[in-house]
């Protein structure tokens, strides 16, 4: 028996708001802004009045070319023109040249990718591979090795193995028990890991964010990095990149450890955000040499064999065309320069501000965080808002007068524009961001000229 289903006409539709819809027929699992996007052009935003945004949000670190550029329209349109999915089972030439890209151009040492959808997807792979290593690399009694380092802010994704890995409790709460195995350890001091390492033998991996986005932009120091290359080395434990934010030119080099360390060959890196540019697609990629010494040991990039992970639309033709686009201009237009320019650029004027709501400038290249100074501000109006972190008290004040941001922990407001950004556009940011910590600044707090 067919049952009558009830139709909403386009016209009924429309009168709901994007509020209303969201609100009856999605998970509230978000803590939306009222601001509802329509179209984007390049750093602009425009929502569904017609309002126009200055767009220093990017998507998280998403739209790395800005919005709707024509190398990544073309792209789409050509490829879903003659084939948008096909099965892993076959031969996708477009992962090949996209491997060839990423690890000739941007890792400059052999190795080989996966792909797969998303950062989480990338360190769900990354977090398999250790595993697979230490069982093909145990203890002296044969036990596996199975722990993983990783460390206190770190953020690796959502899914059960990326909410164990992440150093943040309130990612955790109410979805114990989690994966076992994971110890997070003090950010960029390498005494406390010498310990851990020294104290637990089954280590078999560190895992490390370059430059710790959501956990408020701190960015590693190169003798942490070098301290971990050593570590990695000496013992036989792989070192893993989740350079999923940082990565891909955002902070000013293709990969975000390069700016501290550029000599350090990690054994696997995570990518995703803005390497499709808007377009969803993640890659592990994975490096090449022996998983332990002696002429049969195979290769590291070849221990995932057949049956050992997969995705059924990771590296598709469509994901690949668009990321080998975006790839393609930010390597043509030289943008990883133009980023370390740039953000050394804002870096210089908001610190030379000397803002009383300003307490630090964290970062690299265009991954900034302005850290305030929660005193300077003034008691909220409304009794609602004395809740209301103070990041976010920033970001919708910045909202408000057309600049868009994005929080990254209770005090630090972050700037991820596209990495092709212009002077001009930045300045008008600047102007923006200054007149807002000037009118939010504390009655008490002197506001230099």
């Amino acid at each position: 028996m067919n049952l009558p289903l009830p139709i909403v006409g386009k016209a009924a539709t429309e009168a709901q708001s994007a509020h209303e819809l969201l609100a009856r027929y999605t998970v509230p699992n978000y803590g939306r802004l009222a601001l509802a996007p329509e179209r984007g052009e390049g750093v602009w935003l425009w929502d569904a009045g017609g309002r126009q945004y200055l767009d220093f949000g990017g998507g998280v670190a998403v739209t790395s070319l800005g919005h709707c550029p024509p190398v990544i329209t073309r792209a789409l349109a050509a490829q879903a023109g003659k084939l948008i999915h096909c099965s892993n089972w076959y031969e996708i030439r477009g992962q090949g040249e996209l491997g060839k890209f990423l690890t000739e151009t941007v890792m400059e040492s052999p190795g080989k990718t996966l792909f797969c959808n998303s950062g989480a997807e990338a360190n769900e792979a990354l977090i398999k591979l250790a595993r697979k290593f230490g069982h093909a690399t145990p203890l002296p009694d044969g036990t596996p090795r199975t722990g993983i380092l990783t460390f206190f802010n770190s953020f690796h994704g959502r899914t059960y193995a990326g909410i164990s890995a992440t150093g943040q409790e309130k990612v955790k709460t109410g979805f114990a028990p989690l994966v076992p195995g994971f110890t997070h350890l003090p950010y960029n001091d390498f005494a406390a890991v010498e310990k851990a390492v020294a104290e637990a033998p089954d280590t078999v991996a560190i895992l490390v964010e370059p430059v710790q986005g959501e956990g408020g932009v701190h960015v590693a120091t190169a003798d942490f990095l070098r301290g971990l290359a050593r570590i990695c080395r000496e013992k036989n434990i792989l070192l893993l990149f989740d350079d999923v934010q940082s990565g891909i030119g955002r902070c000013g080099h293709w990969c975000g450890w390069k700016t501290a360390a550029p000599e350090i060959i990690p054994d696997g890196v995570s990518w995703a955000k803005g390497i499709g540019g808007g377009f969803p697609i993640g890659a592990a990629w994975i490096r090449q040499r022996p998983i332990q010494p002696g002429p049969d040991a195979p290769d590291l990039c070849d221990i995932l064999g057949p049956g050992t992970h997969g995705t059924t639309y990771g590296g598709s033709p469509l994901a690949c065309a668009v990321a080998s686009a975006v790839l393609t201009e930010i390597h043509e237009k030289g943008l990883c320069g133009h980023a370390a320019a740039i953000g050394a650029e804002i870096t210089d004027t908001v610190q030379g501000w000397d803002h009383p709501l300003v307490r630090e400038v964290r970062g690299a290249g265009l991954l900034l965080g302005f850290v305030l100074n929660p005193d300077a501000l003034p008691v909220p109006a409304a009794a609602g808002e004395a809740a209301t972190l103070p990041s976010i008290r920033v970001v919708k004040a910045l909202m408000a007068e057309g600049l868009l941001s994005v929080a990254a922990g209770p005090e630090v407001i972050r700037w991820l524009p596209p990495l092709n950004v212009t002077r001009e556009e930045t300045a008008t940011a600047l102007g923006i961001l200054r007149r807002v910590l000037d009118r939010l600044a504390a009655p008490a707090a002197t506001v230099p000229a």
